[in-house]
């Protein structure tokens, strides 16, 4: 992996970057021979079914591990002041409802798709969970943000409820919601997930464990990439 990495960073031409992400998700594609190409479908509305939303197959985790550690390699590096700052700064957040408030401004802003989010009301060490891949650190999560923005075209996050509650003495905040999105591929593919994240919350209110669940499984949730797109999307 290292002399991989080596050769990666040193190559910034963005139509190589283009072709790398083409050529990895067409592999992710080959080797988890269950995602089946569906045919076209001329809209999408979320889907109002629930499910466990099970993790994937620990391939299907490797392979998009490693798609966003290239991603990430492939970036360019960014500053960090802000980042060190706001670890500093003191917390936004003095009580639940504060984190509530926040969390709802964030969604207003489709934070999933924009990487637009408040920073300052998550530990550095914030455990991000979704059915593909775990990881700790805050930072990190705003990069890995970053690098997916590009590839969304006319997204959507919407807000459907959140509430707040207590768990064994731990305050967490629960949230549903939708998001649709086409990705800028040749194909155009729309993207569409109903989901809840979980916000465990500290002693000082800062969230410790921001993690997802989803209405479909991973596989089916990946397998959306390979789909051909419609021209428009219902509202």
């Amino acid at each position: 992996m290292a002399a991989i990495s080596t050769s990666v960073a040193s190559s910034s031409s963005p139509a190589l970057k283009q072709r790398m992400v083409i050529s990895l998700s067409l592999s992710l594609a080959a080797y988890s021979k269950l995602l089946p190409l569906a045919q076209r479908s001329p809209t999408f509305r979320c889907s109002t079914s629930r499910r466990d939303g099970k993790r994937a197959p620990p391939l299907l985790q490797l392979a998009v591990g490693g798609v966003t550690e290239i991603l990430r390699l492939l970036s360019p590096k960014k500053q960090r002041d802000e980042a060190k700052a706001a670890a500093q700064a003191p917390s936004l957040a003095r009580s639940v409802d504060d984190v509530v408030r926040i969390l709802r401004a964030d969604y207003d802003r489709a934070y999933f798709l924009t990487g637009e989010f408040t920073s300052d009301i998550y530990a550095d060490d914030c455990l991000f969970e979704d059915p593909t891949i775990n990881f700790r650190g805050r930072d990190r999560y705003s990069q890995n943000l970053d690098l997916l923005v590009p590839f969304f075209d006319r997204p959507s996050l919407k807000l459907e409820n959140i509430e707040k509650g207590q768990n064994y003495e731990m305050n967490f905040i629960l949230a549903t919601w939708c998001l649709r999105t086409y990705l800028k591929l040749p194909w155009r593919p729309l993207i569409g997930i109903r989901g809840t994240t979980t916000y465990d919350l500290g002693e000082d209110f800062k969230i410790i464990r921001h993690a997802e669940s989803w209405s479909i499984s991973a596989l089916e949730a990946v397998g959306q990439i390979f789909k051909l797109g419609s021209v428009e999307v219902d509202e």
